[in-house]
C-alpha cells in the first residue's frame, strides 16, 4: 500500500516543531512539514497560498493545519487536488471568528498591535512574579516561535482579520478544544470537541490529536 501524503503547517509565526509530539501510523502515512516565509511585497493571503502550495511534491495529500495554519491549508486547497483538510484550533469561516475579530476588521484596530512585543514576549519568563502557568507558556512560545520578522507579523494579522471566507467547507475535518480563547468554540460549528482543550492543546493533549488525525488517515487508506 502506497502511504498517504500528510503536509503540516504550523500557527501564526512557529515551527512545525509544533507537530512534534504528534504519533501517526508511519506504515500508512509520510509527514512533511512546511515553513513560514516572509511575504512578498502587497502579496495576499491567497498568492502566498498558491506560492506555499508549490512545496508540495506528492499527489491528492491530506492538509493538516494548526491556528493560522488551519486558514492557510484551506487556501491552499484551491489550488491543489487534496483528499482531505483537516484543521486545529482554527476556523472554518470568518462567520466563525469571535465578535472581537470582526470589530477590528471594520475598525482596523488590528494595525496597532505591538508585533514587536509579540515577537519577543518568550523575555517575559524571567521574571518572577509571572505565575508558573504563564511561564511555562512563555516558554513553550520561545521554544516553538519560527518568524520573528515584523513584516510578517504584520501581514499575517491583517490578512487573518480580513479573511474573505464566508462559508464553511462542510468537507473540512475541524477539532477543537472547549477552551480555546482564540477561537472559542461557543462561535464554531461541526467540529469534533476535544474536552478541556485550549488554543495550544496540540502540545498539550498531543495523544487526543494524534487518535483523531491516525482516525482520519486511516479512513483515506480505505479508499
Amino acid at each position: 500500500m502506497q502511504k498517504i501524503p500528510v503536509y503540516f503547517v504550523p500557527g501564526l509565526a512557529a515551527s512545525s516543531l509544533i507537530y512534534e509530539r504528534l504519533k501517526l501510523p508511519e506504515s500508512l502515512c509520510e509527514c512533511v512539514y512546511l515553513e513560514w516565509e516572509v511575504p512578498l511585497e502587497a502579496e495576499t493571503l491567497s498568492d502566498y497560498a498558491r506560492r506555499l502550495s508549490e512545496k508540495i511534491v506528492h499527489e491528492r495529500p491530506i492538509l493538516v493545519g494548526v491556528s493560522m495554519g488551519g486558514i492557510m491549508v484551506q487556501e491552499m486547497s484551491k489550488f491543489i487536488d487534496t483528499r482531505k483538510v483537516v484543521i486545529i484550533s482554527s476556523v472554518k469561516s470568518n462567520q466563525e471568528f469571535q465578535p472581537l475579530f470582526k470589530q477590528a476588521k471594520y475598525t482596523k484596530t488590528y494595525r496597532i498591535v505591538p508585533t514587536t512585543l509579540l515577537i519577543h514576549l518568550e523575555k517575559l519568563a524571567k521574571y518572577n512574579f509571572l505565575g508558573h502557568k504563564i511561564q511555562m507558556r512563555l516558554k513553550l512560545y520561545k521554544r516553538y516561535l519560527y518568524m520573528r520578522n515584523k513584516k510578517f507579523w504584520d501581514w499575517a494579522i491583517r490578512e487573518i482579520i480580513m479573511w474573505d471566507r464566508s462559508e464553511a467547507d462542510p468537507e473540512v475535518v475541524h477539532i477543537h478544544g472547549d477552551q480555546d480563547v482564540i477561537f472559542p468554540s461557543k462561535y464554531i460549528k461541526d467540529f469534533i470537541l476535544v474536552p478541556g482543550g485550549t488554543h495550544i492543546m496540540l502540545v498539550i493533549k498531543p495523544d487526543l490529536i494524534s487518535q483523531h488525525l491516525t482516525e482520519v488517515i486511516e479512513r483515506e487508506a480505505l479508499k
